[in-house]
């Protein structure tokens, strides 16, 4: 009979499910939490509890917070003319690391995929379109990544703020085309930016 302890089983197979996590690491984790204390594993549920409660989205930018607005958009000394436009929160991070962009942003929390069912109005872009109805934009930067669906949003996007009368730019390709932003070093962020193309 094969070694089977259904319950260590049961939580290999929650790691599992988590990106990037193959079943070898699965297994890694779920060892190591077996070797810690009680209260050392008290503790870390009570982390990911406390991150699931108190962490939502921001106000105006739509990036995780655990206030009204994150730390960026409470910022008065940014930029408040431009609004760098990317997928996921870990984008902002990525170009954050760059020291290079000191405008605003707008998370979408992911990309329009008609192969995955996911339309527009399941994206944060009403959101975006409001921010950019109130005026003071003057430059919207898509930074969704260079893949076809972030080309497709990108153009909507572009198309939808049209009767604004903003610049709509898009990242230079210093990113490999199917790249992603989160992946990228500082340089090549930074000559992205630098690079940058309108689109309308």
């Amino acid at each position: 009979m094969a070694y089977n302890v259904p319950p260590l089983e049961e939580l290999i197979d929650k790691f599992a499910s988590l990106p990037g996590i193959g079943r070898k690491s699965a297994q890694r984790i779920a060892f190591y939490l077996l070797n810690k204390s009680e209260s050392d594993i008290k503790a870390f549920a009570k982390t990911m509890l406390k991150a699931k409660s108190d962490i939502h989205y921001c106000e105006e930018c739509q990036t995780f917070t655990d206030g009204e607005k994150c730390s960026i958009c409470a910022n008065p000394t940014r930029d408040s003319s431009t609004i760098c436009v990317v997928e996921n929160s870990k984008d902002v991070m990525a170009l954050e690391r760059t020291n290079e962009y000191h405008g605003y942003y707008h998370v979408l929390h992911g990309l329009m995929s008609p192969i995955d069912n996911i339309t527009p109005d399941q994206l944060k872009i009403k959101e975006l379109v409001s921010r950019v109805a109130k005026g003071d934009v003057t430059e919207v930067i898509m930074a969704t990544n260079p893949t076809v669906e972030g080309d497709t949003t990108a153009l909507y996007i572009s198309k939808l703020l049209d009767p604004f009368g903003v610049k709509v730019t898009r990242l230079a390709y210093g990113i490999p085309v199917g790249g992603s932003l989160e992946y990228s070093d500082d340089i090549t962020l930074v000559k992205a930016f630098e690079g940058r193309t309108a689109i309308n």
